[in-house]
């Protein structure tokens, strides 16, 4: 029962009835009956005069008997609203004298932690103790006493209530509520008995309550408290209950205090009865689904030892399906009868109870700010004015939670008033940041002054477009990008996207070791939806490279650019397939998604090349809190007709975050070591990462609650186990074969945030197997993109 519903049941019990007539009526009955002239109230402060008037049950004009005298005082102090009540008689006149209960002015709360404020003065309002309203030292006392109660099933038996009134000016009173709390008891020791089947300790693993130990003092799972004790009892009767113990039972429960009230035993007194299997499965009631289609769900089959979640489980699934149909309150209900107490069977017997069939008058959205109704419109499945079907209404609210724009997306389906077939679907949504912006200034020795600003966001103006533009400027390097994605380009869902890039490094005005490829370009890009879950792209990119070298040049790429050139233009081609079930667009913990793509460099460029990539992510529910993630890449490119490996400006790369976590980013394959040279005649001391023609990599995440923001959805923690690196294939002097000794392995701690600029990710990694050269690092950390 609710606080205030305790509290309200309190007042109305409170109530003191008593009468006091005045001495010329009590004296004689000379003095009654007689006809009422007028009625005259005296000694009213605060209440209008309405009030005496609304409880008084005479009227000028009314003959007055004694027995009316009697009622009329009892009526006035049932109001509550008077300490005090007489009535007189002057001449023909009705002479009524109060005397006003006191209102309160205000009420001080002071002690009370483990029951929230907010709440207790919303109970202290509903039992009509409020600022205003009229104070009764009754009720008073008895809410003391109630809360007394409150915190006792909370394990807290040394609390105590002091309460207090102070009177003020204006038949005022200030109300004071002084609460100690004191220390909730610990749970010294918790007994079954009558269990044979299974050990106590079997069956106490499901408890929330538990003795105290070690962890105790962190968990507070030793803190008795009534509600707890409850819900533990209906989890030991549903662990029977679904291994085939229908007659179990709990005897009774006996909760032991000690004299200090520091400490609490706990004694169970269970039977458990015998285990029964399932005999007969059947369906009764109105199936207007086909009984074959009602039959493979269900899950319950003969033989089996009897399951109550089975039960539960096989009772959900048809309900769905009737509500596939359009039977959204459908009600199915399975029991068990005719237990045999020989064999110990049962039957099990599942009674449909369809209900009418009921269609969508009109689908609501709330909470949308920011993004449009046509935005979460167009993701829908459900449609107004046909029937309702649960299927497509949690498939929308599935499409709409993988949008990425929402941490929360709630659905409810209300009956519309006045009408049994017709059903609103309301959808109520929290918006969550859906980009991300960022901005650097800075120097180095390397490159001067850098100066560089970025902002994506994919729910550009609540449209459902994402935009992302880049600019980064400093004294070698200038790099420009837009790009604009419609996910919507058609109505039927066919997606469009392109973008335009340029970056240009002037080595005149650096001596950096490298070689630098500036760019310039556009792509565009098609998709088009061929299921729920998959989408097929496919797009076109032109981009012409210009390759600069630095100081340092590894002799094969300086031996391709005199072969080849220092120019390309690049006309490539790309297809791409993508699926996903992901639960949601930002931070998923359910689902897998997969993409794999190919991209071809056509004839008519000046290198002809190919790239195929996959890449894919699965999460493995462990517990409803802690989850699994698994990840990999591959990735394999070469060249083709006249030209027999890929450019070495298409390599891969890896490390970094992303990639293999505690190293640095970029920094994992093939260097240029051994094969670099400086012009007049010195070795590069600080051979650079070359990348390589085929990627491998994959990583495990174990995510769990984050510690003190357990519940939260916009904070993630994890540890993970990365292992990858790129080879270059066409290089036989570099790599003979694959070695596993090459690749390189991290493990570590992880933390992402969904900040109001954008995810922000931060890992502390250990490098497991780093070689002499390899780069490092510990702390990584990346704004604007999620793993």
């Amino acid at each position: 029962m609710k606080f205030g519903d305790i509290l309200s049941r309190l007042l109305k019990g409170s109530l003191v009835v008593f009468c006091l007539l005045a001495a010329p009526l009590l004296n004689g009955d000379t003095q009654l009956p007689f006809k009422v002239h007028d009625i005259r109230v005296e000694g009213l402060q605060r209440l209008p005069v309405e009030r005496v008037y609304a409880s008084l049950p005479i009227q000028a004009g009314d003959t007055v008997t004694r027995d009316q005298v009697v009622d009329a005082v009892q009526r006035l102090f049932a109001s509550g609203n008077f300490e005090d009540v007489q009535l007189g008689r002057d001449g023909d006149d009705l002479v009524v004298i109060v005397a006003e209960r006191p209102s309160i002015a205000r009420i001080e709360l002071s002690g009370n932690k483990s029951i929230d404020e907010e709440n207790l003065r919303k109970g202290l309002t509903e039992a009509g103790l409020a600022e205003g309203e009229v104070f009764q030292r009754s009720t008073l006392e008895a809410i003391a006493g109630e809360l007394e109660r409150q915190y006792v099933s909370q394990g807290r038996y040394g609390a105590d209530i002091k309460t207090e009134f102070v009177a003020l000016p204006r038949n005022r009173v200030a109300l004071k509520i002084e609460i100690y709390e004191g220390k909730a008891a610990r749970i010294r020791n918790i007994n079954i008995v009558g269990n044979e089947l299974f050990d106590d300790e079997v069956l106490l693993d499901s408890f929330e309550l538990h003795s105290s130990g070690f962890w105790s003092f962190i968990k507070g799972d030793d803190k008795y408290s009534r509600e707890k004790l409850g819900g533990d009892l209906e989890r030991l009767r549903s662990y029977y209950l679904d291994r085939g113990y229908i007659n179990f039972s709990i005897e009774s429960t006996q909760v032991s205090v000690t004299p200090d009230r520091r400490s609490v035993f706990i004694t169970v007194n269970v039977a458990e009865g015998e285990q029964y299997t399932v005999n007969e499965v059947k369906l009764a009631g109105d199936l207007v689904v086909n009984e074959n289609q009602l039959k493979p769900l269900l899950i319950v089959k003969k033989g089996q030892v009897f399951s109550q979640q089975l039960v539960t489980y096989t009772n959900d699934l048809i309900k769905r399906r009737l509500g596939n149909e359009g039977y959204t309150f459908a009600e199915v209900n399975g029991r068990e009868h005719n237990a045999n107490d020989k064999d110990h069977t049962v039957d099990v017997t599942f009674y449909v109870d369809p209900g009418r069939k009921v269609y969508v008058r009109r689908i609501n959205f709330s909470g949308n700010t920011k993004t449009s109704d046509e935005v979460l419109r167009r993701e829908l499945r459900q449609f107004e004015q046909a029937p309702a079907n649960t299927s497509l209404v949690d498939l929308s609210r599935q499409r709409l939670q993988r949008l990425g724009y929402f941490s929360v997306v709630e659905t409810d389906t209300p009956r519309v008033p006045n009408s049994d077939d017709l059903v609103d679907v309301n959808y109520s949504v929290q918006e969550q940041p859906s980009g991300s912006i960022g901005a650097n200034v800075g120097f180095s020795d390397a490159s001067g002054f850098i100066f560089g600003a970025n902002v994506t966001q994919n729910n550009w103006r609540g449209s459902g477009n994402r935009v992302s533009f880049a600019l980064s400027r400093s004294d070698i390097r200038d790099s420009y990008s837009f790009s604009h994605y419609n996910p919507y380009y058609t109505l039927d869902g066919v997606s469009r996207g392109f973008s335009m890039f340029y970056s240009k490094i002037d080595f005149d005005e650096t001596s950096v070791a490298s070689y630098a490829a500036d760019r310039l370009g556009w792509s565009v890009t098609f998709g088009y939806p061929i299921s729920e879950y998959s989408r097929l792209n496919f797009g076109a990119t032109y981009e012409k490279t210009n390759i600069s070298t630095g100081d340092y040049v590894a002799v094969d790429i300086d031996r391709f650019l005199m072969e080849k050139g220092d120019e390309f233009n690049e006309y490539k081609a790309n297809v791409s397939l993508q699926t996903s079930t992901l639960n949601r667009g930002i931070l998923p913990d359910r689902g897998w998604s997969s993409t794999i793509g190919v991209e071809v460099a056509a004839p008519v460029s000046d290198y002809s090349f190919y790239k195929v990539n996959w890449n894919g992510q699965k999460y493995f529910p462990i517990t409803q809190r802690w989850t699994l993630r698994t990840r990999a890449d591959l990735a394999y490119g070469d060249g083709y007709g006249d030209d027999i490996a890929l450019p070495f400006f298409e390599n891969y790369y890896s490390g970094g975050i992303g990639s293999v976590r505690g190293y640095e980013s970029r920094s994992l394959g093939p260097r240029s070591e051994a094969l670099s040279y400086y012009k007049s005649g010195t070795t590069d001391p600080n051979p650079d990462p070359i990348g390589g023609n085929f990627l491998t990599e994959a990583s495990m995440e174990l995510i769990f609650p984050t510690p003190f923001a357990g519940e939260s959805r916009s904070v993630r923690t994890f540890l993970f186990v990365d292992a990858g690196t790129v080879y270059e294939t066409e290089r036989a002097d570099i790599f003979e074969d694959f070695e596993s000794q090459d690749i390189r392995s991290s493990v570590g701690l992880g933390l992402t945030w969904l900040t109001a600029i954008g995810p922000l990710s931060f890992n502390l990694a250990k490098a497991l197997d780093d070689q002499p050269g390899d780069d490092t690092e510990v702390f990584q950390f990346s704004l604007g993109q999620t793993f």
